[in-house]
C-alpha cells in the first residue's frame, strides 16, 4: 500500500526537510518514526525539501508499506511518536504510482515580514524582521509582474537540480495587517530558494530601491534580493483529484 502524508511542522529545529550527515532534519524524524511503527526500513518520499528554519502546514510525502492498519489510522500512531514540532495532520491511501514530485500540483507559500519599529519577541521565529517602512500596495504592484509563465532562472540559487526552470505563477499578493505583512505566491512548482528571492524583490519594491515594474529587471537577474529563510511557510500542495 502507498500511503500519502500531509505533514506540518514548525522547521526552526531542523536542517530543513532532506536527511543529511551530521543533522537533524524533518525527514529523519518522521522516517524513525515510521520505520519504529511498522518495525521496518520505510523509504519516504517528500513533495518539497524545504530548507532549514522553513515551516510548513501542508507538506506531503508517501511511502510503501505492507499493514494491516487503514491507511487514515496511521496518522494517529504516528503522531504518538513524533515530536510535537512535527505533526502528521492526515495520512491516505495514494494511487500506486502516484509520485509527489512529480505530479501535477498547485503549491502555495506565504512570507511573513514583521515591519515595525522593534522586533516581536513572540513572532521572531515565523516572520523577518524590518525595521524600516515597507509600501505593502507598492510590494502588491510589484508582485503582479510575477504572475505568468516565466523563465525565473534568475529567481534560483545556484544548485537546483531541474532541467527546466520556467514556472507558472498563478497568483501572487501582498497585503499588511498591523505591523505583518504577508507575501502569498501560487504556482505549479518552484525553484531551490524561488519564494525566498521573490520575497527579498518585493522588499527592495516596498523600501522603494525598485520601481514596481523593476521585477521584469529582477526575472532578467539584473536585480533581486534573497530574504531569510524564519518568514517563509509551505501552506499547502494541492493535487486536485490525486490528494
Amino acid at each position: 500500500m502507498r500511503v500519502m502524508l500531509r505533514v506540518a511542522y514548525d522547521g526552526t529545529a531542523y536542517s530543513g526537510w532532506q536527511i543529511q550527515q551530521n543533522a537533524v532534519t524533518v525527514e529523519q524524524r518522521l522516517k524513525e518514526a515510521l520505520e519504529e511503527l511498522f518495525a521496518a526500513p520505510i523509504e519516504l518520499t517528500g513533495a518539497s525539501r524545504t530548507d532549514a528554519g522553513v515551516h510548513a502546514r501542508g507538506n506531503v510525502a508517501v511511502f510503501d508499506v505492507d499493514t494491516r492498519m487503514p491507511a487514515e489510522k496511521i496518522a494517529y500512531a504516528l503522531n504518538t511518536r513524533l515530536p510535537e514540532d512535527i505533526r502528521v495532520v492526515r495520512s491516505s491511501e495514494a494511487a500506486p504510482d502516484f509520485h509527489p514530485r512529480y505530479a501535477e500540483c498547485v503549491k502555495t507559500y506565504e512570507y511573513k515580514i514583521w515591519n515595525a519599529e522593534f522586533p516581536d519577541p513572540t513572532v521572531r521565529l515565523y516572520s523577518h524582521f524590518e525595521y524600516r517602512h515597507l509600501d505593502a500596495e507598492r510590494m502588491n504592484e510589484a508582485a503582479r509582474f510575477l504572475v505568468g509563465e516565466h523563465d525565473f532562472t534568475s529567481f534560483c540559487s545556484a544548485g537546483a537540480q531541474v532541467q527546466s526552470k520556467v514556472r507558472t505563477v498563478y497568483s501572487a499578493e501582498v497585503w499588511r495587517d498591523g505591523p505583518m505583512i504577508t507575501v502569498r505566491v501560487t504556482g505549479n512548482g518552484f525553484l531551490y530558494n524561488m519564494v525566498r528571492i521573490i520575497a527579498g524583490t518585493l522588499i527592495k519594491a516596498g523600501h522603494d530601491i525598485i520601481l514596481p515594474d523593476g521585477v521584469k529587471k529582477a526575472l532578467d537577474g539584473r536585480d533581486r534580493g534573497l530574504a531569510g529563510a524564519r518568514g517563509l511557510t509551505l501552506v499547502k500542495i494541492d493535487y486536485g483529484e490525486n490528494g
